[in-house]
């Protein structure tokens, strides 16, 4: 399976379980969020905290 259909599949997976519903903001204020990609382009930790911004405003991004 190639990035962009794994991008589709995740999604759609992380959209399904409403992570935004388990996980409250306030939990992961402060947080970060790790990975060993080299650049952000192919890495599901950024899938995440893009979908968590459309639900919740403001998550702020900072790829190392």
């Amino acid at each position: 399976m190639g990035w962009d259909e794994y991008e589709r599949h995740f999604v759609a997976l992380i959209r399904q379980r409403q992570i935004e519903k388990s996980v409250s903001k306030e939990i992961l204020s402060g947080s970060c969020l790790l990975c060993s990609e080299a650049t952000p382009h192919q890495c599901h930790r950024r899938l995440v905290a893009e979908y968590l911004s459309e639900y919740w405003g403001e998550v702020l991004v900072n790829h190392l």
